[in-house]
């Protein structure tokens, strides 16, 4: 299956505009790259690490255009980026709720992304009194974003679940459980893990920022019950059974047929992805495969499923309030429940169209699809 991203004269055009941050009442060092706007409006996430860069942001603005492009959200793609090695973490969180408030109060939206909580980005609101139910064109919903968008925390996840068990079922049609290794046990990598495990599917790894846990099967309650909030899993309460590794990569080692990438940009890279078991990948984080690896997973015949055919649930979640979508008189547990069901069908629909496409011709697959919906948005 070939993996390469969109045509060139897409991939090649400038963003709507990029803005350097330097800090409003305090230093800042980062970037809110828009790579789109529809009828004046665009949204995206924060980034916050210590090496984050604006090609990085500019990258991840265009992967949110994808996205909303994809699942027929009528809202360009955005992203903000801040360098930050998380000392002072909410000076500089309230610096930027003030820096960027001039385009919050406008028709940008940014949420949560890596190194961004939402706790963070209640802080960077509440810092440029931002309130999407009080500004230009507001949303007119009966609560606050935190009470409608908290509910949803595992929206990304159940899409990139959705993602995967749709493309196990196309590729390997008599069924049966399959092992699945997990890098990244952050949000996105816990409910990703739950979803395949309550689906029947074997969770043989995880990685977290310390290393590598894996095991014929792993309990994803128990590991669930050790991790934090930063995705960090507590080594000195692990089960016996299970086989633990510092060495660089060592979730690539470890026998899988589904391998989710659910944490660092570029993790799977050109001097890496000789290593890879899997033959399926499913990119639950953003840009999580860097372009030669694509090239070399689409040669050495693994199938790839794109973070803006996977990854769409929380950008979709935010959107569908934003453009006024959702029906906001639900009760809280249908809503969430109507949410996920949208999110579900269109990453279904998408994955199925790519492999389709995919097994049909030789172009780039994702190209044709993004075609076919800017078609069908128009």
């Amino acid at each position: 299956m070939r993996t390469v991203r969109p045509e060139a004269d897409q991939e090649s055009r400038e963003p709507a505009f990029t803005v350097s941050l330097n800090g409003s009442g305090g230093p800042l060092k980062g970037w809110v790259v828009v790579d789109t706007l529809v009828d004046s409006l665009a949204m995206g996430g924060t980034r916050m690490t210590g090496d984050v860069t604006e090609e990085e942001v500019r990258g991840l603005a265009r992967g949110m255009t994808h996205k909303l492009t994809l699942v027929g959200l009528p809202i360009g793609g955005a992203k903000a980026g801040i360098v930050s090695d998380g000392t002072r973490r909410e000076e500089t969180l309230r610096t930027f709720g003030r820096t960027v408030a001039p385009l919050l109060h406008g028709g940008l939206h940014l949420g949560c992304d890596l190194g961004v909580t939402p706790a963070d980005r209640a802080v960077f609101f509440g810092e440029a009194g931002y309130d999407p139910r009080r500004k230009n064109r507001a949303v007119d919903m009966p609560y606050d974003w935190r009470a409608y968008y908290e509910p949803l925390v595992d929206c990304t996840g159940h899409g990139v679940g959705v993602a995967a068990v749709t493309a196990l079922e196309q590729l390997h049609r008599q069924g049966g459980s399959r092992r699945v290794v997990v890098q990244g046990f952050g949000t996105v990598g816990r409910s990703v893990a739950r979803f395949l495990e309550d689906r029947g599917h074997t969770i043989v790894g995880v990685a977290d920022i310390e290393g590598t846990i894996s095991a014929e099967r792993l309990p994803v309650a128990d590991l669930l019950a050790l991790t934090d909030g930063f995705g960090r899993i507590d080594r000195t309460r692990l089960p016996g059974h299970v086989e633990v590794s510092d060495a660089p990569d060592a979730w690539l080692d470890v026998d899988a047929d589904v391998l989710v990438l659910a944490a660092n940009h570029n993790a799977l890279h050109s001097d890496n992805v000789h290593r890879l078991r899997a033959g399926l990948v499913v990119e639950g984080g953003n840009i999580t495969v860097s372009p030669e690896a694509r090239t070399k997973l689409a040669v050495s015949g693994s199938t790839l499923v794109p973070d803006v055919v996977a990854n769409v649930g929380g950008a979709a979640a935010a959107g569908l309030a934003l453009a006024r979508i959702v029906p906001f008189e639900l009760p809280s547990e249908q809503r969430k429940n109507w949410v996920f069901d949208w999110v579900g069908t269109r990453v279904r629909q998408n994955t199925l169209d790519l492999l389709e496409i995919a097994a049909a011709t030789n172009e780039d697959p994702l190209a044709t699809l993004l075609t076919a919906r800017r078609k069908d948005r128009r």
